[in-house]
């Protein structure tokens, strides 16, 4: 099971799911980052993900391209090694900035434009 907390900070909406994701507990993961769309700025914050499989991997891009396709900018924040590797591996960091913590992926909204300068 994953429990997904939705919160706030410095302005930016953050999406963070606690646990596995994996394709046993991708269903709400998948909804709460769906209702994410018509947000400007959006940090899913991975960091309490210990693990994720190819169909995490499907959640977050479909995710991403929902907040994406309604105006939305998206950064990920991931400091998990095994998560990293798999964001890697798959070149996913290359269709989207994935940063070491929240303060950095408030400083990348911003950069990008789409935050308060």
């Amino acid at each position: 099971m994953v429990d997904v907390e939705i919160g706030e900070h410095e302005g930016v909406t953050v999406c963070r799911p606690v646990g596995e994701l994996d394709a046993f507990t991708i269903s709400a993961f998948r909804d709460q980052l769906g209702g994410l769309a018509g947000h400007a700025e959006v940090a899913i914050d991975l960091s309490s993900v210990p693990f994720m499989d190819s169909a995490g991997l499907g959640a977050l891009i479909g995710g991403i391209r929902k907040v994406r396709d309604a105006g939305g900018e998206v950064v990920v924040v991931c400091d998990r090694a095994a998560v990293l590797r798999l964001l890697h591996t798959t070149r996913f960091d290359r269709m989207v900035d994935v940063v070491g913590c929240l303060d950095d992926a408030c400083a990348a909204l911003r950069r990008d434009g789409t935050g308060p300068a």
